[in-house]
């Protein structure tokens, strides 16, 4: 009854942390249905091609795990070329204190690319969440050759048409790589005696200044106001503080776990 695609952008939602409740209400699937897919899903040819090779290209499906997989790869993702005609490795790097974030992560490597197998490699203090795959410099054509933050990142049309249409999911991406949600403190006197108080606020930091303005364009389009934040000459930061804008925040990302 349901295509293969339907399938994994429910898995994927519920890999985020949504309850079936809140993925059944916005699919229209059961939540029998997606209870029962957890459990199975039917294997996919290795013969699929990559969207992007077919004489007709398409974009990647399901849209919003590859925006959010786009937004984990810019930040703390790499591909490298693979010896003995294996193609090439997508690395995303996963701290051990964000397990649900290794699981999300790990949830929409998949979804994107579903004939091909993803495995958890262990560093200190982190994963490796990993897959192999010819295709992935089709999907992330922003892989070239030095880091990310000495070449210019552009976004290709047809990316940037799925991250309008998606933007919560980049910017989730982004957030959960090279951000953070923290609550900050401070002190003033009220009535003559000095009281603490504390309030929410978001950072993103990354080297890329490119990578900066792709994440406060899409900031902007979602009604987000922030600011720059402290700089170094190795890395730029952006604030977001104001309490509408951390309200918004909160309702679509909210703190990493």
């Amino acid at each position: 009854m349901y295509d293969r695609e339907t399938r994994e952008r429910a898995l994927f939602l519920v890999s985020q942390g949504r309850s079936l409740n809140a993925v059944s209400k916005q699919t229209g699937i059961s939540r029998y249905a997606i209870r029962s897919w957890q459990t199975r899903i039917e294997p996919v040819s290795r013969a699929t091609e990559c969207p992007r090779c077919q004489r007709v290209r398409r974009p990647p499906a399901p849209p919003d795990a590859y925006t959010y997989l786009l937004g984990l790869y810019l930040g703390d993702g790499c591909l490298s070329k693979q010896p003995r005609n294996r193609g090439y490795a997508l690395r995303i790097a996963c701290a051990d204190a964000w397990p649900g974030l290794i699981v999300a992560c790990r949830a929409a490597m998949k979804a994107v690319r579903p004939m091909n197998s993803v495995c958890i490699i262990q560093r200190q203090g982190c994963v490796m969440v990993t897959s192999y795959s010819h295709h992935w410099p089709c999907l992330f054509p922003q892989h070239g050759p030095g880091k990310k933050h000495e070449r210019r990142i552009v976004l290709e049309p047809w990316q940037q048409e799925i991250v309008d249409a998606h933007p919560w999911e980049f910017l989730r991406g982004l957030i959960h790589s090279d951000g953070c949600r923290i609550t900050n403190w401070a002190t003033r006197r009220v009535g003559g005696v000095r009281k603490r108080y504390e309030y929410p606020r978001y950072f993103f930091t990354n080297m890329s200044a490119d990578i900066i303005r792709l994440c406060t364009d899409t900031l902007d389009k979602v009604g987000v106001e922030w600011k720059p934040a402290h700089q170094t000459r190795r890395a730029e930061n952006i604030s977001v503080a104001k309490r509408s804008s951390v309200a918004l925040m909160d309702q679509h990302i909210g703190p990493k776990y």
